[in-house]
């Protein structure tokens, strides 16, 4: 086994005195959006995220790079890099890097401070939680952001026309044409509208989103790929359970097909979503109206 560096060393006992003391708290509207820089020194590392992690670990030709990028942009007085490091806040004092790590350990290694950091209020088991007891619900509907309802502009899908300034240069994320429309039918029909994405979007940002669309999103899950720790393991699946509790009926849309389970008989059916682009939302109106007047599929 090869002989730990300086900075594993450095990491490894950085992680042993976060351990137990770091507790997320929501950050201020305010706070997101002053805060554009941070001490290199506030920033503390993710125990959840591969990094950091003694079996995979740091790369060090990824730190040399940026390492190289932080030396070249000092004799430019430029930015190293565009990107911020995406943070959460900690109580008691700082952030917890969401994203990242190598540009963290390219700083320290050189010096550079303060860093550009993007301050995001992922979604937490409590945040879950007083999602589902606030619905009035008992079934639901799931869309992945990623996969379905963000699309870019070269992506040869219709796109809903992009908001006006100032809002497009907030939320520069283009919508699937036909989105809003569906959920807003959805709504009607006495659906609860569960969002997901395994970026690091604030809860915040995603329910002003749709706000500009005139939608209403019940549920929101961002960060939903992270590495799960153990405790927060166990509160995952209490929140699972909660939303099983409270819908017996869950309609997942995706692309070519809606997908819809049912609690009490365990059973699912798959609906092909056969239409052109710029008809899709009209075709899967028209599969959960069939649906809803307990039609199947012939």
């Amino acid at each position: 086994m090869a002989a730990k560096s300086e900075f594993e060393k450095y990491l490894a006992q950085k992680l042993k005195e976060d351990e137990g003391r770091l507790v997320p708290v929501k950050a201020s509207a305010r706070e997101r959006l002053l805060v554009k820089k941070a001490d290199i020194k506030k920033l503390h590392p993710n125990p959840e995220d591969e990094f950091c992690d003694p079996a995979i670990g740091p790369n060090d030709r990824i730190i040399s790079d940026y390492v190289q990028k932080i030396r070249n942009s000092a004799t430019q007085n430029m930015e190293p890099w565009e990107e911020p490091i995406i943070v959460e806040k900690v109580h008691p004092d700082g952030y917890r890097i969401l994203n990242g790590h190598h540009r963290w350990a390219a700083a320290l290694k050189t010096g550079c401070n303060p860093v550009k950091i993007s301050i995001v209020n992922l979604t937490q088991a409590t945040d879950i939680e007083r999602m589902i007891r606030s619905s009035k619900h008992d079934r639901r509907v799931t869309l992945d952001l990623d996969e379905l309802v963000f699309c870019g502009e070269g992506s040869g899908v219709p796109l809903e026309k992009a908001l006006p300034f100032p809002a497009n240069r907030i939320y520069k994320e283009r919508m699937r044409l036909g989105i809003p429309a569906l959920l807003h039918f959805l709504g009607e029909q006495g659906y609860d509208i569960w969002v997901y994405s395994v970026r690091y979007y604030s809860i915040e940002y995603i329910r002003h989103y749709f706000r500009r669309y005139s939608v209403k999103v019940d549920g929101i899950v961002t960060g939903a790929g992270r590495r799960m720790s153990k405790e927060r393991n166990e509160l995952a699946k209490r929140t699972e359970k909660m939303i099983a509790d409270q819908y017996g009926e869950t309609l997942h849309i995706d692309r070519d097909l809606v997908l819809q389970t049912v609690r009490d008989t365990r059973s699912f059916a798959e609906y092909p979503v056969e239409a052109e682009p710029a008809a899709w939302s009209g075709a899967v109106i028209e599969i959960i109206k069939r649906l809803n007047r307990g039609e199947k599929e012939t």
